[in-house]
């Protein structure tokens, strides 16, 4: 299969189970649950394998961003908190201020749309094979919900499967254009969901202004553009 690119008929279909998050018990919101995708043995093993070719390609290739911290090898929040602060005590040295904004993408995981992922794939030179291949595994996606008395199936358009081995190696990748975006000199972006600013009292608003009207086309981009 890896050579070929292409997944074994039925190995899509995911029996999704909901667990309910921590802390949102007494809510009647539907999105109190985190809806866990268990597939069968096959296709983890063929996930893991799919994924750790794609990593491997990507570190040897120094495709890696540095300010990407999450699911990382050798990096945590610690690293992440280490990046701020040095960025801020850089700032502090030259007199000027700055302004640090934390953006969390709600339903991140689900909103990602596969045809990004692909795009990144191709920009990265993936291998036919593996390129193949995940285009395999995001076509003709089946979630499966089975109640004592329902079963209901519905076809998965986008998103990665939470609990699967490839969703963490997919989300870096689609952050990686995030990442990517030219900024001024003044500012960082870190780990996909941070952005620190720095400048005199004067244009730090415009700054924060346009950093968040970038923030925000690049969203639009990634998870609302067929």
């Amino acid at each position: 299969m890896l050579e070929e690119g292409l997944l074994s008929e039925g190995i899509e279909k995911g029996k999704v189970i909901p667990i309910t998050k921590p802390g949102k018990e007494d809510t009647t919101n539907p999105s109190k649950f985190r809806p866990i995708s268990l597939i069968n043995f096959g296709e983890k093993v063929l996930e893991k394998m799919l994924i750790n070719r794609i990593m491997h390609h990507r570190y040897t290739n120094n495709l890696l961003i540095q300010n990407q911290f999450g699911f990382t090898p050798k990096k945590s929040t610690t690293d992440v908190a280490i990046a701020v602060k040095e960025f801020v005590e850089d700032v502090l040295r030259e007199g000027l201020i700055t302004i640090l904004v934390s953006l969390d993408g709600k339903c991140a995981f689900n909103a990602a749309l596969c045809p990004r992922i692909l795009t990144t794939l191709k920009e990265f030179n993936c291998t036919r094979n593996l390129y193949n291949l995940t285009k395999s595994y995001f076509s003709q996606r089946i979630a499966v919900m089975s109640t004592n008395t329902v079963q209901v199936e519905r076809e998965v358009s986008k998103g990665c499967p939470q609990g699967s081995c490839c969703g963490p190696g997919f989300w870096n990748i689609q952050y990686n254009s995030l990442l990517n975006l030219e900024f001024r000199k003044q500012i960082k972006a870190i780990n996909g969901i941070h952005h620190a600013a720095k400048g005199c009292m004067m244009n730090s608003i415009g700054t924060h202004s346009t950093i968040l009207h970038t923030f925000r086309a690049w969203h639009h981009r990634t998870f609302t553009s067929s």
